[in-house]
């Protein structure tokens, strides 16, 4: 059986969940971010404790189809985009979303906008300025090689975005990263 969870977005909520189901006395068969195979069917009663026992650590059981192709949609741009070796796909986010969740693009769309309030190109557009914050501060890419690295179709292009999502400019920023603004020192 496959139980969907939203907010699953790390390895720690993956072994917040396991521990969890093991409490219950159900075996995973395997644990993903966004979801979990386990052995056992269970019951609603069991379904209702299990739901505020991940509710605890912020994690909530789907049941709906629309909010579990949400929950696939956000953990298909996650990876692309955070845990991607290479670069990104060379096909358009839509189409590869598309082809990795088996729907028509204009569905998954409307339905993420429909739960999530945002549409699937302003997530995107989030979590690569996340990517960018990222590799700004732990890698030695240039801006350059983060823009073609993330598809951005110039280096203007990217700088543009972040300044509007953060407010601040990508240059701005790296150079708070060469002054340590983002090191941690002991209290």
């Amino acid at each position: 059986m496959k139980l969907f969870i939203k907010n699953m977005v790390d390895n720690n909520c993956k072994k917040i969940v396991k521990s969890v189901l093991q409490e219950f006395g159900l075996h995973c068969t395997s644990v993903n971010i966004g979801y979990v195979s386990i052995r056992e069917n269970i019951s609603a009663e069991q379904r209702i404790f299990l739901e505020a026992a991940l509710l605890k650590y912020g994690l909530e059981l789907i049941d709906e189809k629309k909010n579990s192709i949400t929950e696939k949609v956000k953990n298909v741009i996650i990876q692309m985009i955070h845990y991607s070796d290479d670069e990104l796909p060379k096909t358009k986010y839509s189409d590869y979303i598309s082809r990795k969740l088996n729907y028509n693009y204009t569905y998954i769309s409307n339905t993420f906008s429909e739960v999530k309030g945002t549409t699937v190109e302003q997530y995107i557009i989030a979590h690569k300025i996340e990517r960018v914050k990222e590799l700004l501060i732990f890698s030695e890419l240039t801006l350059s090689e983060i823009a073609w690295k993330l598809h951005y179709s110039s280096v203007g292009h990217l700088s543009g975005q972040f300044k509007k999502v953060t407010g601040i400019t990508s240059s701005f920023y790296k150079k708070m990263k060469q002054k340590n603004i983002f090191s941690f020192k002991p209290i």
